[in-house]
């Protein structure tokens, strides 16, 4: 399939990954919230219904001043892989949905006999795809529903008594370490089930992460949310998280981690494991930035994230700080910018600006392949 859109930026992102090339730089075409929750009910129970919102915010991308590919997702929310293992859950109208009761010990143990493909939110996906192979065009990539990590998956299963369980005597760690095997398990075969929907290859991917931008790994093939870990203490979070979160990305030959909240612990161990390749922040205002870059760039990790603005800062001055940011610390960012330009002339002149000020000098340090 001819796709010259997609081919193009997919040559300037291979080569920002082989350090030959600027910094990304993902420029909006639209104000307003992330997500349109707008009649969200309607559309997580009608495939045809969300594959028109979601292809009418990949539209706007297309010839758009940006470095990103437009994207399309099924919008299924933190409770795809849960629901996939039968847990409840609960829709309501203008909402995301929210994880019902967690499930007891017995049917999180029956969860390694599910079906994956055959689960009902997983063929929500397949027919969303299937619509978009069909009508979607060729300069727009279809990617991943959403995929948490694996103790996120275990705490929505498990429910808040993880925590106590972990600290407990050795049945009960011996028991959480029996609900990660699990979840693992459930990861593993969630995102292995999406990629032969998507046709695409274990070890790359192309993946929005929620937007409409999406960003080409060569090398990487999954992304997994570990928001819970920040409640976590650091020798927790060795113990208990980072085994697998290697083990869940490295059949895929890594990937990104996203999570939300404060916690540098954490995101020095996601910098300093060879298997995660990028980290996203969720609530990137709570870090110093130049610490961040500091740290992504003595790593070799690549910062694919937000950053915020300050007070009254406008688009081109908010790339110049940020883009002289990633030239002094030489990091290797993927950044979503959060100012909107006032006109498309204005994100030609952030893009430009950008790529000048990132373009990169000394060789950047990577990780080695995993």
């Amino acid at each position: 399939m001819n796709r010259p859109l997609i081919q193009e930026r997919i040559a300037s992102h291979r080569r920002f990954w082989k350090g030959e090339g600027p910094s990304l730089l993902l420029i909006s075409p639209e104000s307003g919230p992330l997500y349109d929750t707008t009649d969200y009910a309607r559309r997580f129970i009608d495939p045809q219904q969300m594959w028109e919102a979601e292809i009418q915010r990949a539209q706007l991308v297309m010839d758009w001043p940006t470095d990103g590919i437009p994207t399309v997702r099924p919008n299924l929310g933190v409770i795809f892989v849960p629901a996939i293992a039968g847990q409840s859950y609960e829709l309501k109208n203008d909402q995301m949905p929210w994880p019902g009761e967690p499930l007891a010990w017995d049917a999180i143990r029956a969860a390694r006999r599910v079906d994956v493909a055959e689960a009902d939110l997983m063929r929500r996906a397949e027919a969303f795809y299937q619509i978009h192979r069909e009508r979607g065009g060729a300069d727009i990539a279809p990617y991943h529903a959403d995929t948490q990590g694996v103790f996120d998956i275990a705490h929505l299963l498990y429910g808040d008594g993880i925590f106590t369980a972990m600290a407990g005597d050795p049945a009960e760690q011996a028991q959480i370490f029996e609900l990660l095997e699990i979840s693992l398990d459930l990861y593993l075969k969630v995102s292995r089930r999406l990629k032969e929907l998507l046709g695409e290859p274990a070890g790359s991917m192309i993946h929005g992460h929620g937007t409409s931008q999406g960003v080409f790994f060569p090398t990487g093939g999954v992304r997994a949310a570990e928001d819970t870990a920040i409640l976590l203490s650091p020798a927790m979070i060795r113990h208990f998280i980072m085994p697998f979160i290697r083990r869940s990305l490295a059949p895929f030959d890594g990937g990104f981690i996203h999570y939300c909240g404060l916690h540098r612990p954490f995101f020095e161990e996601l910098c300093h494991c060879p298997e995660v390749l990028a980290i996203d922040l969720g609530n990137p205002e709570k870090y110093d930035p130049r610490w961040v870059l500091e740290r992504c760039a003595a790593s070799g990790t690549v910062f694919y994230s937000r950053l915020p603005a300050l007070d009254g800062e406008d688009a081109l001055t908010y790339v110049r700080r940020v883009g002289t940011l990633v030239r002094e610390t030489k990091a290797r960012s993927i950044l979503r910018a959060t100012v909107q330009p006032r006109s498309r002339e204005e994100a030609s002149e952030m893009l430009a600006l950008w790529r000048e000020l990132t373009q990169p000098g000394a060789e950047p340090r990577r990780k080695n392949s995993v």
